[in-house]
């Protein structure tokens, strides 16, 4: 039997003691497909995505990541983590290791990849994100939009087939910003699939298949971005935009 591909959630509740910080989350994504999360904060959208590698665990319905259900086996876990990378919003760097080093200690450690191997793929996807000449510098020599795409390059390293993307640019100086969303809009035209919370609008318009609006732990609209943007459904979309876009 065919293993289904993507990423499903059916129903997912999730509770912080007595708070439902995801109720009755429901929807797919299909390999290929780049979609964009927004919303006010609280509203549970990185508790959404950081249940698919299992950072947060749900207590109720199912997600499925390429046919693997996230659970509480660990075998199912490390199955799913070998297939999602993660570019969290404040980098996650080793400050005591070089950008080398930083790329290559998981797929040298986790995968056995040997280091003269490690050191070819991760200076590769150093050249991805444009930073090569950084490679042997350390996190505190770099600005804050060199880090994300450190992070970036990092995350893929492990060679994912899903990568999720928790607010990037938000500890960025504005200055900074472009940089990032110019790496990840260049991951999207080649195919990544990618979930991104971010408030980047422009972002959703360009890169986007899909933009799901949440507010207090539940979807209120997924609609395709000219759709979203030019004729939302839900009145509380309409509000969140006319803040956001103004």
């Amino acid at each position: 039997m065919t293993r289904a591909l993507g990423i499903t959630f059916d129903k997912v509740n999730k509770w912080y003691g007595r708070m439902h910080v995801l109720r009755d989350v429901s929807f797919s994504v299909a390999p290929g497909e780049k979609i964009v999360v927004c919303g006010p904060s609280g509203s549970g959208k990185s508790t959404m995505i950081r249940c698919i590698n299992r950072l947060e665990e749900h207590q109720s319905g199912t997600i499925t990541v390429n046919g693997v259900e996230v659970n509480d086996q660990r075998r199912n876990v490390d199955q799913v983590r070998r297939q999602v990378g993660m570019v969290f919003q404040n980098f996650n760097l080793y400050p005591h290791l070089s950008i080398l080093d930083n790329c290559t200690v998981a797929p040298r450690w986790v995968r056995n990849i040997p280091r003269a191997e490690a050191e070819e793929r991760a200076m590769h996807y150093l050249e991805r994100v444009r930073i090569p000449d950084q490679a042997h510098k350390y996190p505190s020599q770099l600005s804050g939009g060199q880090q994300q795409r450190v992070a970036i390059a990092r995350s893929l390293c492990m060679q994912p087939e899903i990568i999720l993307f928790d607010e990037p640019t938000s500890a960025l100086d504005p200055e900074l910003v472009r940089e990032v969303l110019d790496t990840m809009v260049s991951l999207a035209e080649d195919g990544m699939t990618m979930i991104c919370v971010t408030h980047e609008m422009g972002f959703a318009r360009q890169v986007a298949d899909r933009v799901i609006f949440m507010d207090r732990g539940a979807i209120v609209e997924s609609a395709a971005p000219d759709d979203f943007f030019r004729n939302p459904r839900e009145e509380r979309t309409r509000l969140f935009l006319s803040q956001i876009l103004h």
